[in-house]
């Protein structure tokens, strides 16, 4: 927990750096399109109405919209760049419609007045209708900062680092204190930015100066030195991803002790979507994560049925190899399957013992699910193979998932067979007799830079077939139980040591 907490400066000067960029790049898109609305009506109506039109799509949706279009145009589709443009476009909205009411506002008495003593349009823009709008303006850019600096945390599901990361992590493995970390250095930033901005707002409103340049002053010098250590050269570092939940943060933690041992610096990028992280894998993005061999079949190669995985791995193989240059090293020993689990007693009860079971009942059962389930192939082929109709189907992170079964919210929930909480919530797993499901052995992916990298390799090759699912069961435990809860790294270090003793 302490390493996480050493986190927080890195990550508060990413987030500000990140905020800083994509505020004054939303900055210089909005005066052009002031200047041009004050003057053109139809400009104006335009220009507001995609201002608008953009903020009724959720951030999240904005991010992931630009990995498709970023990845056409032959630029980075995750990281730094989808966050930059997606933020600059959410921070449009208050500057641009300030800007143009300011503008609007104007008594056309004072234009009059600067016409007559024959001023060009120029210095009328520059000495009288820029200082008359520039109070209005001010409170415009005071929103999208706030605004910027709250959605910025949202960066975390694209690979761009920020607050957002220990946000995240403190909702899957439900270490609240991480949460409050993120929420309270974020709620920080954005609240001492806004006292700056509104400084400088009260200096040119009251005409002094000093204050106002004295506030940009502090926030350019913030944004200095956010910006300082990623322009010295950095260091050669390996970046180890993860998904969004308690197994890949333990993985990821796992995977970058031992480059670590290795001679590499190591960072990560947690809280990464299914397509997002392959999609990292492929770009270079990241170097090395864990994912599973279902969700390789059926999401990315299209592949529908359920092979053995002698038949699965190698065909994986092949394919990632062939398409983006990826290196599957091989599987860690454990499979992490899709598995529909419901409470024993309550199962029992029901008579429910398979899918086919389940199906019957379905209608008047409740389901939840993790947040990607309901739309991956799986859920379909499941559907395919057994007529499932539930009452009601909703998705939640996966610790909340289980939650909501105990708390009686869901009779059924699409769980994962590695996850240690089935045992310890007397939970029963339902066969799937038709075989639906396809296996999701836990596989080692590298980057194409990294398919060649012997002493990478040589450092990773000892966690192949070593880990056994019983002890991935407790591992996850350590991290997901209500009390006496271990951290990710602490339950990475608990797993290294049965990784030792292996026979």
């Amino acid at each position: 927990m302490t390493a996480a907490f050493a986190r927080v400066p890195e990550l508060l000067a990413s987030h500000l750096l990140l905020s800083f960029a994509a505020l004054l790049l939303g900055l210089a898109l909005a005066l052009p399109m002031i200047l041009l609305a004050a003057r053109h009506p139809a400009v104006a109506r335009v220009a507001l109405g995609f201002a608008s039109l953009v903020q009724t799509i959720p951030a999240l949706a904005l991010l992931a919209l630009f990995f498709p279009l970023l990845l056409w145009l032959g630029l980075p589709p995750l990281g730094f760049l989808p966050s930059l443009l997606a933020l600059s476009l959410y921070a449009l909205l208050p500057i641009l419609r300030n800007g143009v009411t300011g503008l609007a506002g104007i008594d056309p008495a004072v234009r009059e007045a600067a016409d007559g003593v024959g001023m060009t349009a120029r210095q009328k823009l520059l000495w009288v209708e820029a200082p008359l709008v520039l109070p209005v303006l001010m409170a415009g850019i005071r929103t999208a900062a706030v605004w910027t600096i709250g959605a910025a945390t949202l960066a975390t599901t694209v690979g761009q680092p920020s607050l957002g990361d220990l946000i995240f992590s403190g909702l899957q493995t439900q270490s609240w204190p991480l949460v409050l970390a993120g929420c309270i250095a974020s709620a920080g930033l954005a609240l001492a930015v806004d006292a700056l901005l509104g400084l400088a707002e009260r200096g040119v409103a009251t005409r002094r100066r000093w204050l106002w340049m004295a506030s940009l002053a502090l926030l350019a010098v913030g944004a200095g030195a956010a910006a300082l250590p990623r322009l010295s050269p950095a260091r050669p570092t390996v970046v180890v991803g993860a998904k969004n939940f308690s197994e890949q943060f333990i993985l990821a933690r796992l995977i970058g002790a031992r480059l670590r041992d290795a001679g590499y610096d190591v960072a990560y990028r947690e809280g990464l979507g299914s397509a997002v992280a392959y999609g990292a894998l492929k770009t270079g993005t990241i170097d090395v994560y864990v994912d599973y061999a279902g969700t390789i079949w059926a999401s990315e190669m299209k592949r529908a049925g359920a092979p053995s995985a002698a038949q699965m791995l190698p065909a994986i193989a092949r394919w990632a190899k062939d398409t983006g240059g990826v290196r599957l090293l091989g599987p860690l020993g454990f499979e992490n399957a899709y598995a529909f689990a419901m409470r024993a007693d309550e199962a029992r009860a029901a008579g429910i013992a398979t899918l086919d079971d389940l199906a019957r009942a379905s209608p008047r059962l409740r389901l939840a699910s993790d947040l990607e389930f309901l739309d991956r192939p799986e859920w379909a082929a499941v559907r395919r193979a057994y007529p499932m109709r539930f009452g009601e189907a909703r998705a939640y992170a996966p610790s909340f998932m289980y939650q909501a079964l105990a708390s009686g919210r869901a009779d059924v929930i699409s769980a994962f067979s590695s996850d240690g909480r089935i045992a310890a919530d007397r939970l029963v797993v339902l066969s799937d007799p038709r075989g639906a499901i396809p296996r999701y052995d836990a596989i080692l992916l590298l980057s194409p830079k990294r398919a060649g990298d012997t002493r990478f390799i040589d450092a990773l090759r000892p966690l192949l077939n070593a880990i056994p699912v019983a002890a991935m069961r407790e591992a996850n435990y350590l991290v997901d139980r209500d009390t006496d809860k271990r951290s990710p790294d602490d339950a990475a270090r608990w797993l290294a040591t049965r990784i030792d003793r292996r026979p």
